[in-house]
């Protein structure tokens, strides 16, 4: 894929699941409206601007890494190469974790249990996705490469140490364990 073909797809793909996950879907839930259920809440709300803001650094972070491999994140439009570079390198799924840390992030900021469930219903159809379709799907494709990358990267939990290809080590040593 051209560049700029991959950049176009890339930020179409980025504003449709980013707006339908963390603007439509919210705005359908909660109406914008700012609840108060506990008294202080408004440090509540503080914490979720920062989780928002937080959440939308690695997934910017991880198109442009998909843009700069030549493909996007987006099913169909692959890279030609497994992409292992930035947040990648701790986490095998940090779009994912990015899309729930917005969605945590809303549910404080709204002071909205319906944010919240809908955080866990994402995250469950998320998982089921990533388990049987994209990882059998980037096996097929990178064969040996992602199955060393799957070995040593966790999906969920970010590694404190960042992966790098060719590590002959697969032990995080800020958990103390085989990943």
């Amino acid at each position: 894929m051209r560049r700029s073909a991959a950049v176009i797809t890339s930020a179409a793909w980025f504003v449709v699941t980013g707006g339908v996950g963390a603007v439509l879907v919210p705005w359908w839930l909660t109406g914008w409206r700012l609840r108060h259920p506990l008294p202080y809440w408004s440090v509540a709300e503080a914490v979720g601007i920062l989780l928002i803001v937080a959440g939308l650094i690695p997934a910017v972070h991880v198109f442009v890494q998909f843009v700069r491999a030549g493909g996007t994140p987006m099913p169909g439009a692959m890279t030609g190469r497994l992409v292992v570079t930035g947040f990648n390198r701790h986490v095998r799924n940090p779009i994912y974790l990015a899309a729930m840390t917005i969605f945590v992030g809303e549910a404080l900021l709204f002071g909205q249990l319906s944010m919240l469930l809908y955080t866990i219903g994402v995250w469950v159809g998320a998982a089921a996705f990533v388990r049987w379709y994209e990882e059998p799907a980037l096996a097929a494709r990178f064969g040996a490469d992602y199955e060393a990358y799957r070995r040593a990267v966790p999906a969920w939990r970010p590694r404190l140490r960042p992966w790098t290809p060719g590590d002959p080590d697969t032990r995080d040593p800020g958990t103390g364990g085989a990943i």
